[in-house]
């Protein structure tokens, strides 16, 4: 999420961008003591700042190990890693239309696009690359970074809203339809073509979400009162929060009911416990920020076992909260770390909370850049063939399976 001001400024912690790659997991490989066989599911953040970007991991409460970190690039607006593998796509204010694709392992860039217009989002999934400005979006092949289709005149999208599934059999694309009122358009990234149009709300659109299996989309509007969730690609409603009621008009069932059936459709990597607490039929927990006016992007995440909140915030803070499966009721303010990797005591916590087409391509592979198109605004550019044939997808050490696990 790109947490920097309209005007591109940062917050208070000098953030201008913080996000969970796209499963919200790292794979944290086993040592000496744990055998060279065991894997430890742990959590990946990605930042960007005024200095450059850094990877953190989170496997326990205590600790926010940095993992990575990168200063020769400043004001890094956009940073995304492709789920645990080494590349990462990066946008910096200082040149807001160029995207640059490296491999951070080896320190190197493998390629860059210029564009026509601000990028305001990219989203990686393991087929495709899609790149968001405000009236168009590019699809590209993640694999050679060919411009595959480009979707022109789309409606005003100044906040850069869309989504990409995850799911390799259900590689779908939302974005909004329409800048006065809340429709979606899906669009297949695969068979390139428009997929549904799906009429959400009655206000303009605020958020899209889809589910680890890519059949569900959940929808809000910038009236906020109401969260729909609607299968993909047929565009049938399925399930409706709506804030304050208890229960829908649809079903006999609440909506915190609603809630834990799509958790546990479409969650796998959260435990039973998650699931069932959604199941009751109460407002099961709350939680207080310690802050107001920041932008901020939230994850439920399990750590040492133990089902958590986590939140990062302009302020340069991450916040966790335990979230009790049992009790529910307020969520408690557990730990507080700054995003420069330091650790903040109790005190600490209290204090501080009062405080359109490519220009200019250089590409894979010259037999890449000579099929590109013209029509679709790429132009070929100088061969980096051995940062290419550096990243290999297909292994399990730069890609680790969509299904992971813990000890």
């Amino acid at each position: 999420m790109n947490l920097a001001s309209q005007s591109g400024e940062a917050g208070a912690g000098q953030l201008l961008f913080a996000n969970f790659n796209q499963d919200n997991t790292a794979v944290k490989r086993g040592s000496r003591a744990t055998g060279p066989g065991h894997r430890a599911v742990v959590w990946s953040l990605a930042v960007g700042s005024k200095s450059g970007y850094k990877f953190f991991s989170l496997s326990s409460v205590d600790k926010l190990e940095q993992i990575y970190e990168c200063t020769d690039t400043e004001d890094v607006c956009i940073v995304e890693r492709l789920f645990s593998s080494s590349l990462v796509a990066i946008v910096s204010l200082k040149a807001p239309r160029k995207l640059k694709v490296c491999h951070f392992k080896k320190g190197t860039e493998i390629c860059n696009y210029s564009y026509s217009n601000t990028i305001l989002a990219v989203k990686l999934n393991r087929q495709r690359l899609i790149v968001c400005l405000e009236e168009s979006l590019y699809i590209h092949n993640i694999r050679d970074m060919k411009v595959l289709h480009t979707i022109r005149e789309t409606p005003p999208n100044p906040a850069g809203l869309c989504a990409l599934s995850i799911n390799n059999d259900n590689c779908y694309l939302a974005y909004p339809g329409s800048a006065t009122i809340g429709e979606v358009q899906v669009f297949d990234t695969i068979n390139l073509r428009a997929a549904n149009m799906i009429p959400a709300h009655d206000s303009p659109l605020a958020a899209l979400a889809f589910d680890a299996s890519g059949t569900k989309l959940a929808t809000a509007s910038e009236k906020g009162t109401v969260i729909r969730v609607f299968s993909i690609p047929e565009g049938q409603k399925l399930f409706e929060f709506r804030r304050g009621v208890k229960r829908p008009p649809e079903e006999p069932t609440t909506w915190t009911g609603y809630f834990g059936k799509v958790l546990m459709a479409s969650t796998s990597y959260l435990p039973s416990q998650v699931t069932e607490m959604f199941n009751q039929g109460r407002a099961f927990a709350t939680v207080r920020l310690p802050f107001c006016g920041h932008k901020n992007i939230c994850s439920l995440a399990t750590i040492q076992k133990i089902p958590r909140l986590l939140v990062g915030a302009s302020d340069g803070y991450l916040y966790m909260y335990n979230l009790d499966p049992q009790e529910g009721g307020e969520c408690a303010l557990m730990k507080q770390h700054r995003l420069d990797g330091s650790l903040e005591t109790a005190n600490e916590i209290l204090d501080s909370a009062s405080h359109d087409c490519p220009l200019v391509t250089q590409t894979y592979g010259a037999a890449a850049a000579k099929a590109y198109a013209d029509d679709l605004g790429a132009v070929g550019g100088t061969c980096l063939e051995e940062e290419a044939s550096a990243l290999r997808l297909d292994e399990d050490s730069e890609q680790p399976p969509m299904i992971l696990r813990t000890d």
